[in-house]
């Protein structure tokens, strides 16, 4: 059996997390048992929901166990199969977690899934034909509801998550406004993504001046946004939203170090009948092949052209993460394990 390398979470972070936190460790993959599946991994997916696992505190799922593999998505391929319904190179996409190997009891419904990528790139179902795509998918259909002609917006416009949000927008008739970080990302949030416009928000100091610039790009006002950071970005867009609009909370990266994420004006949700809805796309498996069916025909056709800031081997896997976590991605953070 081939040797597997793993990074496992060492100790729990005090504030901000640090390389110290993660351990790699060498061992032998187990031989299989009857049902069970073994996946050389091609890519590990890295997103902001494994830093809230890191800690302690209580949160939507249990926290990541200390001395065992940190969590994460994969795709592969089948290099070994005691299971009637998996076969030897069949691409796969699970979670694997921050490992080259994993070893899968195919019996568990939803545990791995055959992908076909005649049209689709592998890299792609962590992306926007995998989880952040479908968190997209959901936070717009479901709770923000659009009508053509609506204004939507989206923090954190370049990412994985938002990228696919600005092509499901547009195919729905809206006015798609980006906020992202640097005017490359912006550049390329309206160039390449199709967003009628993009705010830097590193060119403001306060959520006041944030909120002037998004009045200009939104001139009818917001009816719908998806939050992905939370903090100054989220303030600011409250103050431009119209009576009646919806927000869909995702994430709040903001807040992930473990400070508290206060909002300056609450009184904004009564006064404009709003709606906010958090959401954890988990909780929503039965919505995932309807927008898996969507997101992989937008990517097949080119209406939506995902890009990736790739790492190389397991061992770039922390800093990678890191970098993740202050924005120095570009799209999909991926890790390339072969």
């Amino acid at each position: 059996m081939p040797t597997n390398h793993q990074i496992l979470l060492d100790n729990r972070p005090q504030g901000e997390a640090t390389v110290g936190n993660f351990k790699l460790v060498e061992v032998q993959t187990p031989a299989l048992l009857e049902g069970q599946v073994l996946v050389r991994h091609h890519y590990l997916s890295l997103d902001p929901y494994m830093r809230g696992r890191m800690n302690e505190s209580k949160s939507y799922a249990v926290p990541q166990p200390l001395g065992e593999v940190m969590i994460g998505g994969t795709v592969g391929e089948v290099v070994e199969s005691r299971h009637p319904k998996f076969a030897v190179g069949d691409k796969v996409v699970g979670m694997g977690g921050w490992q080259e190997y994993s070893v899968v009891d195919a019996n568990l419904v939803g545990a791995l899934r055959k992908v076909d990528t005649t049209h689709v790139p592998l890299s792609h179902y962590l992306g926007a034909v995998g989880m952040p795509g479908v968190t997209a998918w959901y936070g717009l259909v479901k709770i923000i509801a659009p009508k053509a002609g609506e204004t939507v917006t989206v923090s954190a416009a370049s990412g994985a998550v938002g990228s696919a949000y600005g092509a499901l927008a547009k195919a729905r008739g809206c006015r798609v406004v980006g906020i992202a970080g640097g005017q490359d990302k912006c550049d390329y949030v309206v160039n390449e993504l199709g967003f009628d416009a993009c705010i830097d928000y590193k060119q403001h100091a306060d959520y006041i001046s944030l909120s002037k610039a998004l009045r200009e790009a939104c001139p009818n006002g917001i009816d719908g946004h998806f939050e992905n950071v939370g903090g100054m970005v989220l303030d600011a867009v409250m103050l431009r939203t119209n009576a009646f609009a919806r927000i869909a909370v995702c994430g709040m990266i903001a807040g992930y170090d473990g400070k508290p994420l206060p909002m300056t004006n609450p009184s904004l949700i009564l006064i404009n009948r709003m709606k906010v809805e958090g959401f954890i796309v988990s909780e929503h498996m039965e919505v995932w092949p309807e927008a898996l069916q969507e997101l992989g025909t937008l990517v097949g056709t080119g209406k939506l052209r995902p890009r990736e800031t790739v790492a190389q081997g397991l061992a770039a896997a922390p800093e990678a993460f890191l970098g993740l976590l202050k924005g120095k991605n570009f799209g999909k953070q991926l890790v390339k394990l072969i």
